[in-house]
């Protein structure tokens, strides 16, 4: 019996064979497998590759800050130092009075996020839920404030701060003087308070998608069980939010720990924003050290950059997992 099938088998042409169902799904198999290996393969090209843009110079920031002075002048070195010291972290440490003012700089940026949630987590609501007059427009305004350079504003904001004396109040106690707000935080703590801080129209629209699709039946049990509106938004729309909340949060953090504009166009000082002191570690070595050669200075620099990013990373390693989560159900990608 099984002799008669076989010959029956070896009695089909090539054609027939190639039409019949097992070989068509050999074949499909076969290329799937071929096409998601060499899909395959193109990912991890690329994924290595990008990565390779992105890292290779905080690779080379991190490796530098380690060099002595005669692995710096060595050409045969590179990325990894022959002689690594920690002298390059230690007058950064010094230099820039490290310990202090990271936590004078974290205070000032944990302000600054927390108000920047509350305003905009509270404008965004206001835009999901509620209907009001020229909505559309105010809205519109919003999305101003994302897509405009704030290069353009550079010169009303530093005018507004440097003579700040609005609608005329200030000068009703002031002897009829404005006041001038630079070189203090202060300038960036009323913009965020109302609404108009750093990346506050971003982070305005992030809420608003968010509260978006949330589904209204949980407001209409919290009003049938006597919630008010404030009650409803701290009890019940805020903890539900957390993902943007988190989102916002990350994003605020980094972004006010790094500014540069707003740090220079209102002089804010280096005892306050970290960042600024870096800006002045060269040359404060290069006097009191007398460290002329500018390769050298460079490590030292180095150094202090890797200081600097220390506590940003840190805080993306904590809220990773919860801060992709936030992306992700925010609306700002897909």
């Amino acid at each position: 019996m099984q002799s008669n099938e076989r010959q029956a088998k070896s009695k089909l042409t090539w054609k027939e064979f190639r039409a019949s169902p097992s070989y068509i799904n050999k074949r499909d198999k076969a290329l799937n497998s071929g096409k998601g290996f060499l899909l395959g393969i193109f990912r991890f090209v690329v994924i290595v590759g990008i990565s390779y843009v992105i890292l290779a110079p905080v690779i080379k920031i991190i490796a530098d800050s380690f060099f002595s002075i005669t692995d710096a002048i060595n050409p045969m070195v590179f990325t990894i130092p022959i002689n690594p010291t920690l002298d390059r972290y230690t007058m950064a440490i010094k230099y820039m009075d490290y310990l202090p003012i990271l936590g004078t700089t974290l205070l000032y940026v944990l302000g600054i996020t927390v108000i920047q949630v509350m305003i905009c987590s509270m404008v965004g609501y206001g835009f999901a839920r509620y209907k009001f007059p020229l909505k559309g427009l105010l809205f519109g305004f919003i999305v101003v404030m994302i897509v405009v350079p704030l290069n353009t504003i550079q010169f009303p904001l530093y005018t507004t701060f440097r003579y700040f004396n609005p609608l005329g109040i200030v000068g009703l106690f002031n002897g009829g003087k404005s006041i001038n707000l630079l070189q203090t935080p202060w300038p960036t703590i009323i913009m965020s308070v109302f609404g108009c801080g750093l990346r506050s129209g971003l982070f305005i629209y992030i809420f608003n998608q968010f509260f978006r699709g949330l589904p209204k039946e949980i407001e209409e049990a919290a009003l049938v069980d006597g919630a008010g509106t404030w009650r409803t938004y701290f009890r019940i729309m805020m903890p539900n939010a957390s993902p943007a909340v988190i989102t916002v949060a990350v994003f605020s953090i980094v972004w006010q720990y790094n500014d540069s504009f707003f740090a220079s166009n209102f002089n804010i000082p280096e005892s306050i924003l970290i960042t600024r002191k870096l800006e002045s570690l060269v040359a404060t070595i290069a006097n009191v050290e007398k460290v002329m050669n500018i390769r050298e200075q460079q490590l030292y620099f180095d150094a202090g950059v890797v200081l600097v990013l220390v506590p940003v990373v840190l805080v993306y390693l904590i809220l990773q997992r919860r801060f992709i989560e936030g992306v992700e159900r925010s609306g700002i990608v897909g």
